[in-house]
C-alpha cells in the first residue's frame, strides 16, 4: 500500500499525528509539501521602478533556497513526528497540480481540511476542494482540529427543521 500524506504549513502536525494512528504499519509512506511558484517569483522580482529602471535583486540567498530549505525542515519534522520510515518530496510549482500528480500510482491520499474550521463548504480550501474532487485514488480528508458539533451548522433553507 502506497500513501501520499500532503504536508501544509497551516496543519501537518494534526495530518501526521492522524495519519501515524490511521496508516498500517507495512505501508508505504510519502510526505510532499508544495511551494507556490508564483509566490517566489514575486518576493523575488519587484515591479517595474519609474521610467523603465529597475530596482536591484534584494540581497541574501535567493528566495528559491529559503524556500527549498524551509520546505525540507518542514518535511523532516512531519517524518520525525510520524516516527517510521518515509520518503519526503518538496515541489513547487501548482499546488493542486503537484498535489495530483504526485498522488499518481498512491493507493491513498490523506490531507487536512484548511479551510474555516465548521461544517460548510467553506471549511475546504480551493487547492484542497481541487484535490479531493480529482484525485485518482482514495482521499481521507481529516479535521485540523476537533470539529464543531453539529447544532453550530449552519444549515441550507432547504434542510432546516
Amino acid at each position: 500500500m502506497r500513501v501520499l500524506i500532503w504536508i501544509t504549513e497551516s496543519s501537518w502536525a494534526a495530518c501526521v499525528d492522524q495519519a501515524r494512528a490511521l496508516v498500517p504499519a507495512d505501508a508505504e509512506v510519502m510526505l510532499v509539501h508544495v511551494a507556490a511558484s508564483d509566490v517566489e517569483y514575486l518576493a523575488g522580482h519587484p515591479g517595474p521602478g519609474r521610467l523603465g529602471r529597475r530596482r536591484p535583486p534584494p540581497p541574501g540567498p535567493p528566495v528559491r533556497e529559503i524556500a527549498e530549505a524551509e520546505a525540507m525542515a518542514l518535511l523532516e519534522q512531519a517524518r520525525e513526528r510520524l516516527g517510521r520510515a518515509a520518503d519526503l518530496e518538496a515541489r513547487r510549482g501548482r499546488i493542486e497540480r503537484e498535489v495530483l500528480e504526485a498522488a499518481e500510482g498512491c493507493d491513498l491520499l490523506i490531507l487536512c481540511r484548511d479551510g474555516e474550521p465548521r461544517r460548510e463548504p467553506k471549511s475546504i480550501g480551493h487547492y484542497a476542494r481541487f484535490v479531493v474532487d480529482h484525485a485518482g485514488c482514495p482521499v481521507l480528508l481529516l479535521w485540523s482540529e476537533p470539529p464543531p458539533g453539529i447544532e453550530q451548522m449552519h444549515w441550507p433553507p432547504h434542510l432546516r427543521r
